[in-house]
């Protein structure tokens, strides 16, 4: 993992591989921004004419390298674009930077130690300086054979582990206040939340073969003890003794058995109670509904929902919130066997209701219900669940974007102004009553599919159903968002990406301090 420090050095001064610098786009042409004064003044004032020489415009994610200038400890200078000159709106600034930070980070992979001269006016910029480059330096090699005699015979092999650069080592976010609690404060938080983040990426990059049900129960029982949670395991035992129709349903055609991990971290300290369902689908072939030929190679990302409330959790009980979270984690793998479910089934779900399915493939929705009435149990403040849930939202929103839904607008409101503070793409999204009448079964109260035009909508529909009465819940489908199969752009790598951790860990900061509603 990259390390993070704040430093008052000089640009010039700094021993490092790199001294990274902001250009926004102006009018007329690229505008050095805020921090880069000291490496201006060793070009006479003349910077900015030279990077234009060099091609740079200040467009966002753009990166320009030269050499640094005499007297410089460090050889390289880095550019990077931040788009129009930052706005004054605090989250549009963030997330300016943020961006700004990730690009360079990937830009510098294989380097040391890298000086950040981007604008840093308060410990708010600190705090997306900080993460942009911890996002931004991340990696997953840990499937990449670095000692492989191939390696040695396969010079112009770009797949072996030899061409891979290790990320970044160390941020140094320059014109910090290193003894400022609010900038050390900054600094601590991005690092907590970034790593956690991170760690749920390696989860959703890791292939199915290594990363079942029970490998991720394990996995959720060490953080466990490393973070002082209490964790509770439902095997499939457990969970047909309980009822859980849903979860077992799903995980039936799979040689892996299923898991609900109740992970929960506590604070004495507590006012609040805040309940987190990820959907943990670890790989989902669609089941007897088969997903046709270029649907299924990147399914192993439909555990993304239960890696961001895992990440979420940890990050909260690591930052010591005083609000007690709880995470939920259904976990199955849908796959297609004689044992498998079928469409035309009827499972009874731990609520007690009935739904008959289908379609196989719609197999989100029937974990999630389980975990949903599981943890309406505790009676939550709110409840919010994290779900890879439909093509549909897909269709709606593109690649970039979740969407919210909610059984209050109010909470939908402010769930959407929480991903907006945490600089994720969301949009809030309606719940249309006249779409739950296409859920109607003739053989059981709900079947798993209703119309297919609005799909995500139904699917919403569909969980609403499992949600504890009086209870607060929102639904985030981070379908689009959560694998990326595109190129980097920004601190967003190729896969996964950890969509929602940020969002679900503002919600329990604000639900800390009072501020959720």
């Amino acid at each position: 993992m990259t390390a993070l420090t704040l430093s008052t050095a000089a640009a010039p001064g700094l021993r490092a591989d790199a001294i990274v610098i902001g250009v926004a786009k102006g009018d007329d042409g690229p505008v050095l921004a805020p921090g880069a004064e000291a490496v201006d003044q060793a070009y006479d004032g003349k910077l900015a004419g030279v990077l234009e020489t060099l091609g740079a415009s200040g467009a966002e994610g753009e990166v320009t390298k030269l050499p640094a200038p005499a007297g410089f400890e460090a050889p390289l200078l880095l550019a990077v674009g931040l788009g129009p000159q930052p706005e004054e709106d605090a989250a549009h600034r963030a997330e300016a930077l943020r961006r700004a930070a990730g690009a360079a980070a990937r830009a510098l992979a294989g380097s040391k130690k890298a000086g950040f001269a981007l604008p840093l006016a308060s410990a708010a910029d600190a705090a997306a300086i900080g993460e942009g480059a911890l996002l931004g330096a991340y990696s997953f090699d840990a499937y990449k054979n670095k000692n492989s005699k191939n390696d040695k015979d396969d010079k112009n092999s770009k797949d072996n582990g030899k061409d891979a650069k290790a990320p970044l080592a160390e941020a140094v976010l320059l014109g910090g206040k290193p003894r400022d609690k609010e900038y050390e404060a900054a600094v601590a938080r991005a690092t907590a939340v970034c790593e956690e983040l991170n760690r749920a990426r390696d989860l959703i990059n890791t292939p199915p073969n290594d990363l079942n049900p029970a490998a991720f129960a394990a996995l959720a029982q060490q953080a466990a003890r490393e973070h002082g949670l209490t964790v509770e395991v439902l095997d499939e035992k457990a969970l047909a003794e309980g009822g859980y129709g849903g979860i077992l349903g799903v995980g039936s055609g799979s040689a892996s058995a299923p898991r609900l991990v109740k992970l929960s971290y506590t604070s004495a300290k507590a006012k609040k109670h805040l309940a987190f369902v990820g959907k943990g689908i670890t790989y989902d072939s669609g089941g007897i509904s088969l997903k046709p030929s270029g649907h299924n190679e990147t399914m192993k990302c439909d555990m993304s929902g239960a890696a961001a409330v895992f990440a979420a959790v940890v990050a909260a009980a690591r930052l010591g919130l005083e609000v007690n979270v709880t995470g939920w984690l259904a976990l199955a793998e849908n796959m297609p066997s004689g044992s498998a479910t079928r469409p035309g089934d009827v499972l009874r779900m731990y609520s007690g209701k009935t739904v008959e399915v289908l379609n196989t493939d719609a197999e989100g929705r029937l974990v999630l219900a389980d975990a949903l009435w599981a943890a309406s149990q505790e009676k939550p403040d709110a409840l919010v669940d994290v779900a890879t849930l439909t093509g549909a939202m897909v269709l709606a929103l593109g690649n970039r974007t979740f969407g919210i839904m909610a059984n209050d607008d109010a909470f939908r409101s402010v769930v959407f102004e929480t991903a907006q503070e945490a600089g994720e793409d969301a949009w809030p999204m309606p719940l249309p009553e006249h779409l739950r009448k296409g859920m109607d079964s003739a053989v059981a109260d709900i079947a798993n599919m209703g119309e297919r035009m609005g799909g995500g909508l139904v699917a919403g529909l569909f969980l609403r159903e499992f949600v504890g009465e009086g209870i607060t819940w929102a639904h985030l489908d981070i379908a689009g968002p959560a694998f990326n199969e595109q190129g980097p752009f920004g601190y967003t790598p190729k896969g996964g990406t950890g969509a929602a951790v940020r969002t679900l860990v503002r919600l329990a900061e604000r639900a800390a301090s009072g501020t959720l509603g």
